[in-house]
């Protein structure tokens, strides 16, 4: 039996509906909960095994099973707690369970803890409250494994049911779960509340089993009688006769077969806005809302109209009816992931749904947009059709990407220009992560928990969204997506995998897609396709591609199906050669008097590669994309751009032949163009971040020298009339000017910092420049600048000022206001979920950098205590030390991490040691190189 079957539950008891009521005390930040589970037991069994984990505690299990019209209650006799493996095994009253239908009767507690996993706290400035005073409301976040710590249940992806939630709060909160509410009912202060008869207190009275009579056993903590423990009482759940204050009972409408992580609900004081849409194939008005505490409900507003717009334009793609009586969004204080596709209920972070027009900045706007777009595309992706298990996650992530952030986008921003800005927001990603060694493939083993928390990541989104961008590109996106709404169909309500998507696909397109797509999703890595011209045409070779350009044979043993793309201008006009596959270590294509012919492979960059071409053929490219009218479109530019600069830093060419084509675009007029390029020279900078100041200094200038003229001839002033690119190009490139350092715009930074400071005026900071303004002043100035910034930190007027305060206080240079920075880390000042930013913001500074990784291994057990289980713990395992550039950091990683438990985070640990090694390597083998290129065009 395999590692990942040994760690799954076993079948012979499955559910089919879930029954039960939760009541959550927000004074006293604990909730309990009874219910029933309705399993099919397929043969008989000794005992029960169910997902149970802390902070929940079962106290009372009993089994109802129906024989000759008689039911027969038969109470548990032995509970045994296995915490590693996050189950309790039960066993009856009577023995074995025999097969057929029986009803499982739960009683359970638990408190509301900060750990923002499972039925959990956020906290939120009452209204009118003191400074330090906190209110309170609750919510879930099962995704991947956490139900289990609301609940008794099932906790696997494949193992589905119906679910029936009724929740007890007090009146005056607001309840929200899956389904629509179907009724409420008062039950004052001492009135009882309607339960199921299996949740009867003389039902669970025949329980000898309690909390009271629990205790270890050999690393697992069990509780058995053979009979009543005299002497002990068992624990109830609370009646309503014993509420301290006026409480209700809010039933929600049956939710329809689900996994567990999808399950949700919440209860707090918050506020909404209502909106709703008309079903383009069925004709019904789906009401949606948009729930947040009273700071944030005033924000709530694109978030909401972003549903209404996008839900009709999935309905008619996919030809499926969203299936739920409502859709909600609830907008979190305190949450770890983004955001979280909850079927009906979906959840997020306050810095992706809150949204001020006048305040926010179109990075905020986007994000909104974007995310919100994402996340209903899993009502679809994951909810009605579910992976059948983490190995196939992409399933979900790869199509709520694609689909949520560009195909949908694309509909309702034309103007925003994404399927060019995936180039730079996925396709780089996905490549800098899969470049590395500890990379892993798309489809990949996920053995037990601490596994499946780590494949969230760039290959699980952004890889696989662009190896499906790359497969709609070959076979058309019309064909390609009536293949995704045929597979949809196919497996609605249930759960699939690779093979049902590919199988859909196939059957529209006419041809079997699988063979190609296989090494995509089965493999790690991707190619790097190597040109050589020749009399007549091109050789191509392809190897797989590493960040340290040094692939052993064993390493370099898979043959991508790569679509290469051709783009080739014959007799004056381009043409791309649609359908051309490498499905060899080596292959030829012909070109007329190719020396004198301009081409690119990869055409439109929709292909997941990089290409190498000959030194002499880069420096033609390079001068046809200089060109105001080339014939490299846009996405060619940008990654011919991404191309020359990672081929650079990975070693398979010298980085003066990447600096010499960036330093041939100066004329080049699109953002998103520009985007690559200072991406490409950031990553330079922080590489370089060690070398002699004069070699730093040098590097700067180049950047300013490009990015200077940018800054003259978009200006400083924002217009109403602005278009998207022009905002996010005049941003960048003035961000760009000031970090390296250019004289007036730091002045013009200081004036208008300046209002702010002494007049508490900041109409003088653009939305979109604000974090460059802070950071830079603060960095560039004292106490005074620093205390500003805390100051809007601590009352943001919206979620962005606050992440824009989190970089300014990681961005100064004086080692006593770092000093108060790093203090501030673990203090109640910062909420959990911020912390990755600021572990962010101090990596990006490099006078912290090395201050940050002394700081992460002195608080080290504080930290790994306080992220426990969250996705978050190999973000900061990563950030910790991934900024620094030597093989003694590596050395020095290794070994402080040698002797703790990694089992949460080795996938990060691994990739950021790739990463400084890549970066000492890059260092080792072009430093000479970069400063020669300096001197030679007097940079330097």
């Amino acid at each position: 039996m395999s590692e990942a079957a040994q760690n799954r539950l076993p079948r012979t008891v499955l559910p089919s509906h879930y029954e039960f009521t939760i009541k959550t005390d927000l004074e006293n930040l604990t909730f309990t909960g009874a219910g029933t589970i309705v399993v099919n037991v397929s043969e008989p069994v000794e005992s029960l095994t169910i997902n149970a984990a802390s902070p929940l505690k079962v106290e009372g299990v009993v089994i109802a099973s129906t024989s000759l019209k008689t039911e027969s209650v038969r109470p548990a006799t032995k509970i045994e707690i296995d915490e590693k493996k996050e189950r309790v095994q039960v066993h009856f009253a009577g023995g074995a369970i025999e097969k057929g239908e029986h009803r499982i009767g739960f009683k359970w507690r638990g408190t509301l803890d900060t750990s923002m996993l499972g039925y959990y706290r956020t906290s939120y400035p009452p209204k009118g409250g003191k400074a330090g005073e906190k209110a309170y409301a609750a919510l879930t976040q099962f995704e991947p494994c956490q139900a289990r710590r609301a609940f008794p249940c099932f906790d696997e992806p494949d193992i589905k049911a119906t679910y029936s939630i009724s929740l007890i709060s007090r009146v005056g909160t607001v309840s929200l779960s899956n389904s629509e509410v179907v009724s409420t009912k008062h039950l004052g202060k001492g009135g009882d509340f309607e339960r199921t008869d299996l949740l009867t207190d003389s039902f669970f009275s025949e329980s000898p089993v309690s909390s009271q009579n629990v205790g270890k056993i050999e690393g697992k903590t069990e509780g058995k009688t053979e009979g009543k423990t005299e002497g002990t009482t068992e624990p109830k759940l609370e009646s309503a006769g014993e509420f301290k204050d006026d409480w209700e009972l809010v039933n929600f409408g049956k939710v329809p077969k689900v996994s567990t992580y999808l399950v949700a609900w919440a209860n707090g004081d918050f506020e909404s806005i209502e909106g709703s849409y008309t079903s383009p194939l069925t004709g019904r008005v789906v009401p949606m809302k948009v729930y947040a505490t009273y700071d944030h409900i005033a924000q709530a507003g694109l978030a909401l109209k972003t549903k209404e717009r996008c839900l009709p334009i999935y309905e008619k793609i996919f030809d499926i009816p969203y299936p739920l009586p409502k859709l909600d969004t609830l907008i979190a204080a305190d949450f770890d992931a983004g955001a979280m596709e909850n079927w009906g209920l979906i959840t997020g972070r306050t810095s992706v749904y809150a949204y001020d027009e006048k305040k926010s900045g179109i990075a905020s706007k986007k994000r909104v947009i974007g995310v919100q777009s994402h996340e209903v595309a899993h009502q679809w992706f994951g909810n009605v059709c579910t992976m059948e298990w983490w190995d196939n996650l992409w399933l979900n992530e790869s199509f709520a990407t694609l689909m949520g952030e560009v195909i949908i986008i694309d509909e309702l921003e034309p103007s925003w220009k994404i399927h060019s800005s995936f180039i730079s927001e996925h396709l780089s990603r996905a490549l800098d992560l899969d470049a590395l060694r500890s990379s892993h493939p798309i489809e990949m083993p996920c053995p037990d928990e601490a596994t499946i928390n780590q494949i969230f990541d760039a290959v699980s989104y952004s890889k696989g969204g662009s190896v499906l961008k790359m497969l709609s590109n070959f076979v058309g996106q019309d064909k390609f997506l009536k293949g995704v709404s045929t597979y949809l169909k196919r497996h609605l309500y249930g759960n699939a995998r690779t093979a049902d998507l590919f199988k859909g696909i196939s059957d529209v397109y006419g041809q079997d897609i699988s063979k190609m797509m296989e090494n995509w999703v089965t493999k790690i890595g991707f190619p790097l396709i190597t040109v050589e011209e020749t009399d007549k045409g091109l050789k191509i070779r392809q190897n797989r591609f590493l960040s340290t350009a040094d692939a052993t044979p064993e390493e370099d043993q898979t043959i991508w199906h790569v679509p290469l793309e051709p783009l080739v201008v014959e007799g004056g006009k381009k043409a791309i050669k649609h359908g051309v596959l490498l499905t060899d270590r080596e292959d030829s294509f012909e070109i007329q008097d190719v020396k004198n012919s301009t081409y690119k492979l990869n055409a439109e960059t929709c292909g997941v590669f990089r290409v190498l071409y000959p030194a002499e053929r880069l420096v033609k490219i390079g001068e046809e994309a200089g060109k105001e009218n080339s014939v490299f479109s846009l996405n060619d530019r940008m990654g011919l751009v991404q191309d020359a600069t990672v081929l650079a830093s990975s070693g398979y060419a010298k980085t003066s032949t990447a600096l010499a084509l960036l330093s041939k675009l100066g004329n080049e007029k699109e953002n998103l163009v520009w985007q690559e390029i200072a991406g490409g020279l950031g990553s330079l900078s922080f590489a370089w971040w060690e070398q002699p100041k004069e070699v730093r200094d040098a590097i700067a200038k180049f950047r300013r020298s490009l990015f200077k003229p940018v800054v003259d001839r978009l200006g400083f002033e924002y217009s109403e009339s602005d278009d998207v690119d022009t905002i996010e190009l005049r941003s960048l490139s003035i961000a760009t000017a000031a970090v390296t350092g250019d004289e007036s715009v730091l002045a013009e930074y200081k004036r208008r910092f300046g209002a702010l400071l002494e007049k508490d005026d900041d109409s003088l900071i653009p939305s979109d420049l604000r974090t460059s303004i802070f950071s830079q002043s603060v960095r560039l100035g004292g106490e005074k600048e620093y205390t500003k910034v805390l100051e809007i930190y601590r009352k943001p007027a919206t979620p962005a000022h606050k992440l824009s305060a989190i970089s300014a206080l990681c961005s100064t240079e004086k080692p006593e206001l770092l000093e108060k920075t790093f203090a501030m880390i673990l203090s109640d000042e910062v909420k959990l979920q911020d912390v990755p930013y600021f572990f962010g913001g101090l990596r990006s500074n490099r006078v912290a950098r090395r201050d940050l990784w002394s700081w992460f291994k002195k608080n080290y057990d504080a930290i790994a205590l306080s992220f426990k289980g969250n996705f978050s713990i190999g973000r900061l395992v990563s950030a910790s030390f991934s900024g620094l550039s030597t093989e003694e950091d590596i050395k020095a990683a290794e070994t402080f991490f040698a002797d703790k438990d990694r089992s949460a985070y080795q996938q990060s640990l691994n990739q950021a040691i790739d990463t400084v090694r890549a970066k000492a390597k890059w260092l080792e083998r072009d430093t000479k190189d970069v400063e020669s290129w300096l001197k030679e065009n007097q940079y330097l």
